[in-house]
């Protein structure tokens, strides 16, 4: 988007980019909290997105399937819960870049994690490192620990945790992929985060796949912080997997359902 002007942190300037976002008309689909009635600037869609407006119908139509079939619900309500996954392949392939045959909605994020990693973490007495970036989310952290230590690795030898440089905040894609470089021999996985939840740095995902895939090193991305936030296209990039959640930028409610 071009600006017509000189960009200031003043507020006519974030009142003129209001007016030029073509996203903005979204707004209107959402509850806003009121706090000292005043509604509230939302900056936590980070942790938990907003309600919908659509939300409590969609809520009540299933609790009147519960309330007219019961158990049968599960088979011959008009759109069964025994399916209920089916039903998500198609708008969450094309959320996260992927064929319909690639995703699948289950679970919640950090199981989901547990069970990708039981699949790609297949470390050898050679190869058993895995490269991601210092601070990551610390439910990730545990499951890399909990995994390296299934494994018989000790967590403070086997992980490597990529830092900014001195008086830096972010990671530069350079670093990044000279990390893999020089890891080669002894990385089995590359996990990391699409966007990093604190700092808000989106990794450059594609490149990473690429180069760690040139090793013959596996890689897997936690897109709980990107989905529905950023496009993403994870078949063409050649992720060998990922994770995410949607109750944060896809506003699907507290402890909802994950996805891989």
């Amino acid at each position: 988007m071009s600006l017509p002007y000189h960009f200031t942190t003043k507020e006519e300037t974030a009142v003129a980019l209001d007016e030029k976002d073509q996203l903005a008309r979204f707004r209107r689909a959402f509850h806003f909290p009121n706090k000292n009635e005043q509604t509230a600037i939302y900056l936590c869609g980070n942790s938990l997105g907003l309600q919908p407006h659509k939300a409590a119908f969609f809520i009540n139509m299933e609790l009147e399937k519960w309330r007219n079939f019961a158990v049968d619900g599960h088979f011959h309500a008009e759109e069964p819960w025994v399916e209920f996954h089916k039903l998500f392949q198609k708008p969450m392939a094309h959320i996260v870049g992927a064929k319909t045959s690639e995703v699948v909605t289950m679970n919640n994020l950090t199981t989901n994690l547990h069970l990708m990693m039981v699949s790609f973490y297949r470390p050898t007495k050679e190869r058993f490192k895995i490269i991601t970036e210092a601070g990551a989310f610390p439910s990730d952290q545990y499951a890399f620990e909990s995994q390296i230590k299934h494994h018989g690795y000790d967590p403070d030898e086997a992980l490597i945790e990529l830092k900014p440089r001195e008086g830096e905040y972010t990671l530069r894609e350079e670093d990044i992929l000279q990390a893999i470089e020089e890891n080669q021999e002894q990385t089995c996985l590359v996990l990391m985060a699409g966007i990093q939840y604190y700092t808000g740095q989106l990794f450059p995902m594609q490149a990473i796949t690429e180069k760690a895939h040139m090793y013959g090193v596996k890689v897997g991305f936690d897109l709980a912080h990107a989905v529905g936030n950023v496009p993403l296209q994870l078949h063409d990039w050649g992720a060998d997997f990922a994770v995410w959640c949607t109750y944060k930028y896809l506003n699907s409610g507290p402890g909802n359902v994950g996805g891989a």
